[in-house]
């Protein structure tokens, strides 16, 4: 228990998780605020209206928990709770029954029908909460909004305002020990955001590189931000116990080996674009000056993407060293340790 306590510090300390006295005054709804937000619509006014996330811990592990549960397949589900002026604040989370691939997650029938029993239900047990938003995962490709996504959510932005995209990517989640986690909303049709300065780098693979940058600038990110309160501290006890016994057993090196092979193979091909590339520049010689400089830039990011690979499969070995003498090696009164003999088939 001591073991599990520790570990969900670290967690918690890993993803920034604030835990201060007003935050369960978060949970307090109050109905005139809202109504008064919905007829002003203020972000109809201001498209980057909204910048802030604030998400609490229980909602935070139900998604780690689920997007992870969906292994290489997309999951999706639905977000609670309500917004304070320029900022959601997200309560809870629950899963929807949807059809998943490994490119896209489809909410059918049952999945909507199911979304509104578990609002009804809410509300008949005075839970006045709404739902703000959805989160779907990215399974080793990271946190963005795909074409498909960004028509899924310019949609439900027309006509369930305000609302949020949430992406999490399970599979880095398991290499970094921290969620990977985005929140974004996307601009309205036609409109032209003001150039941006340079987001926060992430590995993107080459297969889907040209989607990310094609619709990049049809949406932005917000801040999020996470917080614990004494209300839900029950409930995370008994999450976080699941979660702990799945990640004590589980090891990044089996779980996440497909996902560490596909990236070396795509760091592999992108030195090799890269390389066609500057031979093609070095044979055209001065007028080719700027794409070499671009050539360059894309070279470092692939020495971003392999240290970060490198940095993750330490950190996976060290957890399996860690592990290994934890539970394979028995301490005896002396101070020496004994190996257990090998099970015989």
């Amino acid at each position: 228990m001591a073991d599990s306590s520790t570990a969900r510090a670290r967690w918690e300390l890993e993803n920034n998780i604030q835990s201060s006295e007003d935050v369960d005054a978060l949970f307090k709804y109050d109905n005139a605020e809202h109504q008064a937000m919905q007829q002003q619509k203020p972000w109809s006014k201001d498209p980057h209206f909204f910048k802030h996330v604030r998400m609490s811990a229980l909602a935070l592990l139900k998604i780690a928990m689920h997007a992870r549960s969906g292994g290489n397949l997309e999951v999706m589900g639905m977000l609670v709770g309500k917004t304070v002026q320029d900022t959601f604040i997200v309560m809870d989370a629950f899963a929807l029954p949807v059809e998943g691939t490994e490119t896209r997650v489809n909410a059918q029938a049952e999945a909507y029908e199911y979304m509104v029993e578990f609002v009804d239900t809410n509300k008949q047990v005075h839970r006045l909460e709404n739902v703000v938003g959805w989160y779907h995962s990215h399974p080793g490709y990271g946190c963005w909004l795909s074409g498909i996504d960004c028509t899924t959510q310019m949609t439900n932005q027309q006509y369930q305002e305000p609302f949020l995209a949430v992406v999490v990517d399970p599979v880095r989640t398991m290499a970094s020990g921290k969620v990977e986690i985005g929140a974004f909303r996307t601009y309205p049709e036609g409109y032209r955001p003001p150039d941006e300065g340079p987001s926060e780098y992430q590995t993107i693979p080459l297969s889907k590189i040209e989607d990310f940058g094609v619709h990049a600038k049809q949406y932005y990110s917000l801040d999020i931000t996470f917080f614990k309160s004494s209300t839900d501290a029950h409930m995370l006890d008994l999450l976080w116990n699941k979660y702990w016994v799945n990640t004590l057993s589980a090891s990044p090196l089996i779980s996440n080996r497909e996902f560490a092979a596909g990236q070396i193979a795509d760091i592999a091909e992108k030195l090799e674009q890269a390389e066609g590339q500057l031979g093609h520049g070095s044979r055209m010689g001065r007028y080719m000056m700027s794409d070499k400089k671009k050539d360059e830039g894309a070279l470092s990011k692939i020495c971003r993407d392999t240290s970060k690979l490198a940095t993750e499969q330490i950190k996976g070995l060290s957890s399996q060293v860690i592990k290994d003498l934890l539970f394979n090696h028995a301490c005896r009164a002396d101070g020496r340790t004994t190996v257990p003999a090998p099970m015989e088939l």
